[in-house]
């Protein structure tokens, strides 16, 4: 995971901006706290598309291989942090694309669930479905009032894949994840603090990111391996579930993506999204 990469280092006050040209991330390392931000910045919605994903995966491995004290994840649009996986990805996809897409994905939620530094969401706007499961990959989450968060995939006749509930499930006891995975159900921020699903509310991103810092920071007198082979223990079964099925997982989402119902379904759900553009 801890793999090496160019960076473009620049200086803003106390902070140092990690980014390379184009890209749809950026990181921010607090020179005092060691913490660094990753923030997505795809418009308009940070949908998850092949690049975004790639960018996604890219950051989290330069922020362990800079020794980060940790990470926090969080978007520049100020409503939504991400609208979930570009639907355009699965949509009459293109063979080679949809496989590398759906691969990078896998990679994301490796790196990130994964991850061997404490990692936190500042969830400054809705997130549902692939949005939900990056925060959710998380271990921890502070979110602003009046928004959505949730796994909304069988609103969508799409079925989310084991790894998505492993992530929903590390965060809410089972009877309120199943029930919740079969409705589709989105939570608003107050019912999400209630059952569970976030940590704590912030009025603002910026309070919201202290927030996550002050969590990452009650590690600091902590052993960091030791912290790290803790963390990885308890979520090992799940992330070697998906590395032992990651062919077969693949498969299946190509196949199912692939069926004239979900392709219709999709499409249909595109042009909903045209109209309310219109209007």
């Amino acid at each position: 995971m801890l793999r090496s990469s160019l960076l473009t280092l620049t200086r803003i006050g106390s902070n140092r901006l990690m980014s390379t040209a184009a890209k749809l991330t950026t990181v921010e390392v607090n020179d005092k706290t060691g913490i660094a931000t990753l923030t997505m910045c795809r418009p308009p919605v940070n949908g998850l598309n092949l690049e975004l994903l790639k960018d996604l995966s890219q950051s989290i491995d330069e922020i362990e291989s800079n020794k980060s004290r940790g990470l926090i994840l969080t978007s520049s649009n100020p409503t939504i942090f991400s609208a979930g996986l570009d639907i355009l990805e699965m949509y009459k996809p293109d063979k080679e694309r949809i496989r590398a897409f759906w691969t990078s994905l896998q990679d994301v939620w490796l790196a990130l669930y994964g991850s061997s530094v404490p990692t936190a969401a500042a969830i400054n706007g809705h997130s549902p479905a692939g949005g939900c499961l990056l925060a959710t990959s998380c271990e921890y989450r502070v979110m602003l009032p009046k928004f959505t968060i949730g796994l909304n995939e069988t609103q969508l006749g799409i079925v989310a894949p084991k790894w998505f509930m492993s992530s929903f499930l590390s965060v809410l006891p089972r009877r309120i994840a199943e029930r919740a995975l079969n409705q589709g159900r989105m939570f608003t921020t107050e019912e999400a603090l209630q059952v569970g699903l976030i940590d704590e509310v912030a009025n603002t991103k910026e309070e919201a990111i202290e927030k996550c810092s002050a969590f990452i920071g009650s590690f600091a007198k902590v052993n960091p391996l030791a912290r790290a082979l803790t963390k990885q223990q308890f979520r090992a079964a799940d992330l070697q579930q998906l590395e032992n099925e990651r062919v077969q997982d693949l498969e299946k989402f190509l196949f199912f993506v692939n069926q004239p119902a979900v392709q219709k379904g999709l499409g249909l759900y595109l042009e909903s999204l045209k109209k309310k553009a219109k209007n």
